[in-house]
């Protein structure tokens, strides 16, 4: 109990200011606030008491729209790029070089001997149809030689669609070919796993022949171990034949080997994994990276590399070079420079984008961890193809890293690998960029090299100083120079920032506040002080109530209103004045109404104040 009269003490004290009553709460809100308008309201004539409330109902129903415009535009989250240049010593870019071709086809041909006889064949009876009406038939000798294996796995197929509403469908063999269903009736490759088919169409011969081959390679020599494989692939000694970095020479030791599943064994300069990055403090082709490099294109496996030339890609210090996706290719017998200019990205984090800083909150487990390299997009959709295939396929592939436990794919093992390898290819959806990137932008230029004068005697001492050999052992076609350097001194960062502030949304609600009411932040806390005691009111009131509707006396219900004294007065001292009451025929006669007292005056000081300042001066006494 002495809580409750504390409670209720407190509550009395906290509202003396302002009243009791919500009326005389808003009366003293209007006369002492800081903001115009209320206070024109309450001192003013009828007149302009109502224009003066319109007009302060009509700007706070502009600010408050004002305020929602802004709060809205605020969690946007906008940003806003800025451009500047900066003048320092730059780290070289890691300069990836690889051979267009993965393996030299003298390594290889072992393993693609069935392939390419099968191949050939095919190829023959592609270019040399049949007349018409006729049936297919492979002479004796092939029937004997070919091994149709890896043909019936996946089929080439070849369609005449003269007749668009009837096409013609013709097995290059004359082998048992699927049915062609209305879905895959334009195709002209077809991949056959039991009683499923994956069909893929080619408007051209030599691109079905491109991509039949590498599907079945690929299936191959997925089933080589890696380390056979880089035997298999170009060497840094065969394929670095000279190197020069500013005024320092440089050699093959220089360059850090990896194994890229699309280009073979790939040689890394200036990497940063093990040694210190190299710096830039000049820009100019005298002072960037010139490679001398044999790609040895005789030695290239015909029906899988059909691009002669070195694959070259410029990236950041522990980075893995997706070569596939951002590299560019350096011809043959040429010299090709490549001025390089920086670009330095920062992006905001959450909430203005869903960039990430290292990946860890990627949902895709990044399988280049082993590399120790930075996240990137392209290894986010690697990773994620890869997952999704030892999902689907219970193995993975060839092209992608392969996590532990893992096989690779390959047609004898899981044959119906292929086709679900293209209904994955469209499913990984990867939209986080990295926070932090660096970009190479390349200016590139290319002139024959050697000239037909000067040919002989470079020729003549690049093959003796790679094989000790007087003959000349390299010409034109495996041939190609290198010149890498900064194009100028300077680099750009492209930053992001904020396009509204905390500090920009405070100071627009203000200034709309202060524009449109004549308020300030003093203003809102009296709002909210005002707020505070109406609630203080509500529950004094509250109070009340219940302690009035407890101490009420329980009155006996009657059935009429109660007669008045002047009334039981008249009915005492005359008799005729007394009401029949026609429910009472035959009953008894009612027994005489005594004579009531004095009835007592209408003095307003017999009125008593009201309950809780009775309660109020109780406990002030009772202290």
């Amino acid at each position: 109990m002495k809580v409750k009269k504390y409670f209720v003490k407190a509550l009395h004290r906290l509202q003396k200011g302002p009243g009791y009553s919500y009326k005389e709460l808003l009366v003293w809100y209007c006369d002492n606030t800081n903001t115009h308008g209320p206070k024109r309201i309450i001192r003013e004539g009828p007149k302009k008491k109502a224009i003066w409330f319109f007009l302060t109902l009509l700007f706070a129903t502009l600010v408050v729209w004002q305020w929602g415009i802004l709060i809205k535009t605020y969690l946007a989250y906008g940003v806003t790029a800025s451009l500047s240049i900066g003048f320092k010593k730059m780290d070289f870019p890691a300069v990836t070089v690889c051979n267009a071709s993965p393996f030299k086809y003298s390594q290889v041909k072992h393993l693609l001997q069935d392939l390419d006889e099968l191949l050939d064949a095919a190829l023959d009876r592609i270019l040399q149809p049949p007349p018409a009406n006729t049936v297919r038939t492979p002479p004796a000798s092939s029937n004997k030689t070919l091994n149709m294996t890896l043909w019936n796995q996946i089929p080439l197929v070849m369609i005449d669609e003269s007749d668009p509403a009837h096409p013609v469908v013709t097995d290059i063999f004359n082998s048992s070919s699927p049915s062609i269903s209305e879905a895959g009736r334009n195709s002209s490759s077809s991949a056959r796993s039991n009683a499923t088919c994956m069909y893929r169409n080619f408007t051209s011969a030599a691109q079905a022949v491109t991509e039949w081959y590498i599907l079945q390679s690929t299936s191959i020599l997925a089933r080589v171990p890696l380390p056979e494989r880089i035997r298999m692939g170009y060497r840094a000694e065969d394929m670095i034949l000279a190197c020069l970095y500013g005024a320092e020479p440089c050699n093959y030791r220089n360059f850090t080997q990896i194994y890229h599943p699309d280009h073979g064994n790939c040689y890394i300069f200036n990497w940063g994994m093990d040694k210190n990055t190299l710096i830039s403090s000049n820009p100019g082709a005298e002072f960037g990276l010139k490679l001398i490099l044999d790609i040895s294109q005789k030695d290239y496996i015909p029906y899988l590399t059909s691009t002669a030339g070195a694959r070259i890609m410029l990236h950041e210090q522990k980075s893995f070079p997706f070569l596939k996706d951002q590299g560019i290719y350096a011809m043959s017998g040429t010299e090709t420079s490549i001025g390089v200019l920086v670009d330095e990205l920062e992006r905001l984090g959450y909430p203005y984008s869903d960039c990430t800083a290292n990946g860890s909150d990627v949902p895709v487990k990044n399988l280049y961890e082993e590399y120790n390299t930075s996240y990137s997009m392209q290894a986010c959709l690697h990773s994620c193809f890869q997952a999704q295939m030892v999902k689907k396929c219970q193995c993975g592939h060839f092209l992608f890293p392969i996590p532990d436990g893992v096989r690779n794919c390959n047609t004898e093992d899981y044959p119906d690998w292929g086709k679900r390898r293209q209904r994955l290819t469209f499913l990984c959806v990867c939209v986080v960029f990295s926070c932090s990137d660096t970009q190479y932008k390349m200016t590139i230029s290319m002139a024959d090299w050697p000239s037909e004068a000067s040919e002989e005697w470079i020729f003549h001492i690049l093959s003796y100083e790679r094989d000790l050999s007087t003959n000349v052992t390299l010409d034109r076609n495996g041939i190609i120079k290198l010149n890498i350097y900064f194009q100028e001194y300077n680099y750009r960062t492209i930053s992001e920032s904020a396009t509204n502030t905390i500090v920009w949304l405070l100071s627009s609600v203000g200034g709309q506040f202060g524009f449109w009411m004549g308020g300030s932040v003093l203003c809102l806390i009296e709002f909210g002080e005002i707020i505070i005691d109406f609630l203080w009111i509500s529950i004094l009131h509250l109070i009340c109530w219940c302690k009035v509707t407890k101490q009420k006396p329980v009155q006996a219900p009657h059935r009429a209103r109660p007669p008045t004294v002047s009334q039981q007065v008249e009915a005492h001292t005359n008799l005729g004045f007394q009401e029949d009451d026609p429910g009472n025929e035959g009953l008894p006669p009612k027994q005489a109404v005594p004579i009531p007292g004095t009835p007592p005056p209408k003095y307003d000081s017999l009125h008593g104040p009201p309950l809780h300042d009775l309660e109020l001066d109780s406990a002030e006494e009772s202290e």
